[in-house]
């Protein structure tokens, strides 16, 4: 499995492993993948056409997109939908957080092997390496645990809190807890609605802190508007993004809606 609660010796060693693609939200070189972006920005109000040309040309491969199928277009569309009843709401919400993670554990590096069937034969496979650890960004972060826990039963979990100065309207952390040899480990951190991209901004600079390099961090997100993720690329240009939708208008009121606060 690829989280097992051991530690990652080769992460610094200077070996890198090919990454798992999975839809970019932007390539130069294939008409396709940029086509596969504009269905997912398109949008029935117009006004939205002159956000797409930018959040296409300046993303880049570092934010990834799940590849939109009929699945995927239904859990969207019934957690944007303001008259879906909480019940619904979490039950979606947390199958498409499930889908993420899967996407997310299918960005961890692995290598060959070799295993022995029952009948005695030979199957040529793949073993993720072991290692990697989840961060939540309190609190909408949180709703994602349960989905890594379900794919990876023991792997550790941090949690970072951040909260907006209400003076000065900046992103400030109040608390902040890894594993002590996080900085040996991939890092898959979560929150679910990048809007602004500020406190993803500060949690990965928290995690920088503490060793962890921004290429080791794969940021795991159900919705992002295009400033959000442009913000955070910019940022931290080696970050990965996981994603399923780059839109103008984020349904911020996910954590709020999904822990019945609302």
């Amino acid at each position: 499995m690829p989280c097992h609660n051991q530690q990652l010796n080769n992460v610094n060693s200077g070996q890198e492993h090919p990454m798992k693609q999975v839809r970019f939200a932007n390539s130069s070189s294939s008409s396709s993948s940029s086509s596969s972006v504009s269905a997912v920005l398109s949008n029935s109000d117009p006004a939205d056409a002159s956000i797409q040309p930018d959040s296409q040309d300046n993303l880049g491969p570092q934010l990834k997109l799940l590849p939109l199928n009929d699945q995927i277009r239904e859990l969207q569309t019934i957690i944007r939908d303001k008259t879906t009843s909480r019940g619904d709401f979490v039950f979606c919400a947390d199958r498409l957080i499930r889908l993420v993670v899967e996407e997310g554990l299918n960005q961890l590096p692995y290598s060959e092997c070799t295993v022995t069937t029952p009948t005695g034969y030979k199957y040529e496979g793949v073993k993720f390496e072991r290692g990697n650890c989840g961060v939540s960004i309190m609190r909408s972060g949180e709703a994602m645990e349960q989905g890594l826990r379900d794919c990876c039963r023991s792997i550790r979990i941090g949690k970072i809190l951040i909260q907006s100065d209400e003076e000065t309207q900046k992103a400030k952390v109040y608390y902040a807890k890894f594993p002590p040899d996080v900085y040996r480990r991939k890092v898959l951190l979560m929150y679910p609605i990048l809007s602004t991209g500020n406190t993803v901004i500060e949690a990965v600079r928290v995690l920088i802190e503490h060793g962890v390099q921004p290429r080791h961090i794969i940021l795991l997100s159900l919705f992002s508007t295009p400033h959000g993720a442009k913000s955070i690329i910019q940022e931290f240009p080696d970050i990965t993004i996981l994603t399923t939708e780059v839109h103008p208008v984020a349904p911020t009121h996910f954590g709020q809606r999904y822990f019945g606060t609302d």
